[in-house]
């Protein structure tokens, strides 16, 4: 009974949350993971069609795939903060200017997983693909893709859950989702808009890995049967 008296009262100013903070601000802190989600979604949407479309290219003439992985290599260890810094003068403090740092930071990830996903695709299963008379098309929707979709949605979970983090640096130009909680928090030490914030954050970053790892699961069933096999 001691130790639960020790804990602090939501009416205490030191509380690390505070409720009548919750419910105060339940619209705006609804708005900032709406603002999260959505982010991330159209993140993770363009910088897949992005991808896919740098991947096509590396994996039809071999040598693009140096340059591509080296320029989104770059792209990937500039500094967030550095990044919106540069962008902001000619895209201002808007939602474009998140959106082209994060497709960036996104493409690494998702490119070199598409790629290494249908470079593992084994040369005896092309030849059968082949040998059946299918078309480039049928043979790349039908045998490659599926194949390749365990390395995909690994790029896809790794791209996303990393998204999440770096949306939270984008409150510095006003456009972090619940980052911006965290950022209103620090400037006002004020502990409840960051840990509602933090908190928000890991947990929309487990439930995204989580949903996207079922969808993975669902879309190659295959994968499961083979592993009980061994």
């Amino acid at each position: 009974m001691s130790g639960l008296l020790a804990l602090p009262l939501a009416s205490d100013p030191n509380a690390l949350v505070r409720w009548e903070y919750i419910t105060g601000q339940w619209d705006d802190i609804q708005a900032a993971l709406v603002t999260h989600i959505l982010l991330t979604v159209y993140t993770i949407a363009i910088g897949l069609v992005i991808a896919a479309v740098l991947a096509a290219l590396a994996l039809r003439y071999g040598w693009a795939t140096g340059p591509i992985t080296g320029f989104t290599g770059f792209l990937y260890t500039i500094p967030s903060v550095a990044l919106f810094g540069l962008l902001t003068p000619y895209t201002g403090y808007s939602k474009t200017t998140a959106l082209i740092a994060l497709v960036g930071y996104s493409l690494l990830i998702l490119f070199t997983n598409i790629v290494a996903g249908f470079r593992a695709v084994p040369h005896a299963v092309l030849d059968a693909a082949d040998g059946m008379g299918m078309s480039s098309r049928t043979r790349l929707l039908s045998v490659e893709l599926p194949l390749a979709l365990p390395y995909i949605i690994t790029g896809l979970r790794i791209a996303t859950v990393t998204t999440v983090g770096i949306i939270t640096v984008a409150s510095i130009i006003g456009q972090g989702g619940l980052g911006d909680l965290i950022l209103d928090g620090l400037r006002r030490t004020y502990w409840s808009p960051m840990v509602v914030g933090a908190v928000l954050s890991v947990v929309l970053a487990l439930v995204l890995d989580l949903l996207i790892f079922l969808i993975g699961r669902a879309l190659t069933p295959w994968s499961r049967t083979r592993r009980w096999a061994s």
